[in-house]
């Protein structure tokens, strides 16, 4: 059974219900999640995992949040190197930010195990679902 963190920021509790599912896709794919808020995370615990989901809503002028998980997510980058990775995120408006973030994470050396996913504001039913499959995956890799 491998232990694979969910490491998200979440302002209004979007994405952190992203990934709670991301989490239990993971989780009936037969290992274990770690589900961490971004403030609580290592990036030096974190780098030692071998399948990593990050999780940020878009924020501002369309990036990922940038007093707390961007920093993380900068400070990971360096150790990302032939990691599986899969993302995730709510947006309120156009959602361009995936882009961005996922062309780090391939100048990084990561593996991007699928295009990241968005959720138009609080996931639905269809959206949750997803999160769940996207878990599944990882865990799978």
């Amino acid at each position: 059974m491998k232990k694979i963190p969910v490491i998200y920021w979440s302002g209004t509790g979007n994405t952190e219900k992203m990934a709670e599912a991301v989490a239990e896709g993971i989780k009936s794919a037969g290992n274990e999640p770690i589900l961490l808020p971004v403030a609580a995370a290592d990036v030096n615990e974190i780098a030692s995992y071998d399948n990593i989901a990050l999780g940020c809503p878009s924020m501002g002028a369309e990036v990922l949040e940038e007093t707390v998980f961007d920093p993380f997510f900068s400070s990971l980058c360096n150790s990302l190197h032939n990691k599986n990775i899969v993302l995730f995120g709510s947006y309120g408006w156009g959602g361009s930010y995936m882009t961005d973030w996922e062309s780090r994470i391939s100048e990084s050396g990561g593996t991007l195990l699928s295009p990241g996913l968005l959720s138009l504001g609080e996931p639905d039913a269809d959206s949750l679902a997803s999160c769940k499959a996207l878990g599944e995956t990882l865990a799978k890799a």
